[in-house]
């Protein structure tokens, strides 16, 4: 019988609390998929890196690389795809987001934050410069507009705008009472994991910063259902 491998694909970080996250992440794919194996790897910070790892799976094993990512950019385009590509009987799955999982979570993490129904929200994500990452943070952004009232604009930690504390200052100045007091303003941290990004929304002058999505089962109930389609659609 040919080995079927889920290599879960992350960013990598220098936070142990985050690399801690990403490996429960793998242990919760293995406890939900007995019969299939798991590996992890990493395109930035840290090892193992995925290329090695690739390249050290067994031969005639079929593998889906699934991102552990959560929108398109260059480590899904081009570090994850050439990863596949440099090894036959690899494939690649969507990332994790947009997702309406993703969106039920964040909503929950805003409620612990302790959202007001007139509070307005940043949702916060990492940023890339690939037009296609932004959308994907958009379209998120509406699941999300589906399940609180609260006016939503999208900040971005880098080369993407308008940056986290721009789109912090932006709510402010929209969302002014009439008496000319402050509106208040959440940050959604639409990031996986804690690490550098997460402690930088500390910075961007928001009243709250909802905690991170992990630890949430459902990171690893997507990630096997991106592993599914990746395979259903190559059959």
């Amino acid at each position: 019988m040919t080995e079927d491998i889920l290599v879960a694909c992350a960013h990598g970080t220098r936070s142990p609390e985050g690399r801690a996250a990403i490996l429960q992440v793998v242990e919760e794919i293995r406890a939900a998929r007995p019969g299939l194996t798991v590996v992890d790897a990493y395109v930035d910070v840290h090892g193992p890196e995925l290329p090695e790892v690739v390249a050290g799976l067994p031969a005639g094993a079929r593998a889906v690389v699934v991102p552990l990512l959560l929108s398109v950019g260059y480590h899904v385009r081009v570090d994850i795809a050439k990863a596949a590509k440099s090894r036959p009987g690899t494939l690649t799955a969507r990332p994790l987001g947009p997702d309406e999982r993703l969106a039920r979570v964040l909503a929950a993490r805003l409620g612990e934050a302790g959202l007001g129904a007139d509070d307005a929200v940043v949702l916060a994500a990492a940023g890339s410069s690939n037009p296609e990452a932004a959308a994907d943070v958009e379209r998120l952004a509406d699941m999300l507009r589906h399940l609180i009232p609260n006016r939503i604009l999208p900040g971005y930690g880098a080369s993407a705008r308008p940056s986290v504390p721009e789109a912090v200052a932006e709510l402010r100045a929209e969302e002014a009472d009439d008496d000319g007091r402050d509106a208040r303003v959440v940050v959604a941290s639409y990031l996986l994991a804690p690490g550098y990004f997460h402690d930088q929304l500390a910075t961007a002058g928001a009243d709250a910063v909802a905690a991170p999505i992990l630890p949430a089962p459902e990171i690893a109930e997507i990630a096997l259902a991106r592993y599914d389609e990746a395979l259903a659609s190559a059959s």
